[in-house]
Order: C-alpha cells, then structure tokens, then sequence
C-alpha cells in the first residue's frame, strides 16, 4: 500500500511493526504563508526535522509532510489549529489568524490522516493480531532563553520512551527488549542514554491508537534529543544520527519477537 497525500504517506504493505514520524512535515498551505508571524526557521525549531530518517528504515511507515504549525496530528481535533500562544509554548504563531474556511480546511486534513491511518491499522489487526507502532519524534535541548547551553542531561535523555498510556505489564516484553536493545548501544564512546516516560509520555496519537486499538496496540513514543544535529540551524551531525539509526534498527527483530510472546496469551 502506498497511500500520498499532499499531508502525509502510508507507504508498504501491512505488518506487526509501523514506524511513524507525524511531525517531520514543515510545508504550509499558500494561503497560510503570508499570514504567519514565525517565519520558516522558528516554526522548523518547534518541528521534528529529519525524524522520517528514522521512520524510512522500514515499511510500513507513515510519515507526516506540512507543519504541525498548519495543523498538529499530535493534537486532540479541537486543539489540532494553534490560534493563540498558549496553544503554542508561549509563541505568537499568527499575523492574521486564520479564518474559519481555512481552519475547516485543516482540519480536513486532519480528518483524513486519522482516518486513513485507522483504516490502515485495522487492516494490519485483521492480519496479524496486534502491532508494536514506533511513535517518533525529537526535542529541543539548547534553547535560546538557556544561552543555547546543553540542558541538565539528568532530566533529559538522548531518547525517551514514552509509555504513559499503555497496560505496561501487558506489554512489558515489547518495552523492555526495545529498552534493553536500545542500552546495548553507544554514542560516541558513551552508553545510550535511554529512558521511559522521563521528558514525555506520549501525545494524542499515542494515545488515540490504544483507545481505537484497545489490547492489541502497543505504541512506543520515542523522543530523540536533537543531538544528531544543531536545532538552531538544522544542519545534522551525520555520524551521530548513523549511531541513532544503527541502535533502532537493532531493536526490530528483539521487539518482534516480543510481541509474538505477547499475542499468545492475548484472548482470541
């Protein structure tokens, strides 16, 4: 299955492990563009560029292509627009908001992905049971108000797991061979850093999926620190993002397997 819309992918056919990276997107509609107060690089600031690296690594995947600033897919419906700066991390998004035709036209948008991605999903279900979903994203670590100094690495991991919405014990095989693979690895000389439900612990997509999905979804929100790059100027550190692929990619058959243990005892 290869499904292109101006807004997002769901590229390859149906099976028990989807990578997904909703955020990667900075494209606005024309009719938005004029009407923004942040230009291009603030709003690519708040953005996850460079993550569909890491949701490419295998099919299926589903892959968001315009800005969350247009329309957020991390959002509930009614808090998908940003139209005021407590929508937005204290950011004045708009010049000239939007009128209500162009916000409808978002959240047409809206709509869609979330309805292809269920259909999509139910389709995976019917075949094999249940499914793991990698839930990708990154964050900010040398914000401007810090003097762009590195922020505590106690509070802030170079990935996060987000599991907060989950029946943990249930899927306890799946996190911790992703959790366990993910350690085994180094950057630059120095162990992974990896921890659960540390800086996030999962937004709206995450959550959406195990309501729709109950028992058989497992979604894994995975927080890279943008240490593969400098967030200031998007320019990536290729070295370090080649390590953070090398480690995901390693845990695709642990976290296969785990959840082949897992649907075994799941009732029919």
């Amino acid at each position: 299955m290869n499904k292109q819309s101006d807004y997002f992918t769901i590229s390859g056919e149906p099976a028990p492990l989807i990578l997904t990276a909703i955020h990667d997107g900075s494209a606005v509609r024309e009719e938005l563009e004029g009407r923004f107060a942040l230009n291009q690089r603030e709003r690519l600031y708040e953005e996850d560029p460079h993550t569909a690296t890491w949701a490419r690594l295998r099919e299926p995947n589903i892959i968001g292509r315009h800005s969350r600033f247009e329309v957020d897919l991390n959002r509930s419906r009614d808090r998908a627009v940003y139209l005021t700066p407590d929508d937005a991390w204290g950011l004045t998004v708009w010049r000239e908001k939007p009128d209500q035709g162009m916000i409808d036209r978002s959240l047409a948008a809206y709509d869609r992905f979330y309805g292809d991605v269920a259909g999509f999903l139910e389709r995976v279900v019917e075949e094999y049971g249940s499914f793991v979903l990698y839930d990708i994203h990154s964050y900010n670590h040398r914000r401007a108000e810090n003097g762009r100094e590195p922020a505590d690495p106690q509070a802030n991991p170079v990935v996060n797991v987000g599991t907060g919405n989950m029946d943990r014990q249930r899927w306890a095989p799946v996190v911790d061979a992703f959790l366990e693979q993910m350690r085994s690895h180094t950057l630059d000389g120095a162990p992974l850093d990896v921890r659960e439900n540390v800086k996030f612990d999962g937004g709206h997509f995450n959550h959406w999926i195990h309501d729709r999905f109950p028992g058989v979804s497992c979604v894994l929100s995975i927080e890279f620190k943008k240490v593969f790059m400098d967030e200031h100027t998007n320019e990536v550190f290729s070295p370090v993002l080649e390590q953070l692929q090398q480690a995901l990619v390693g845990t695709f058959e642990p976290v296969l397997a785990a959840r082949e243990r897992v649907s075994q005892r799941l009732p029919a």
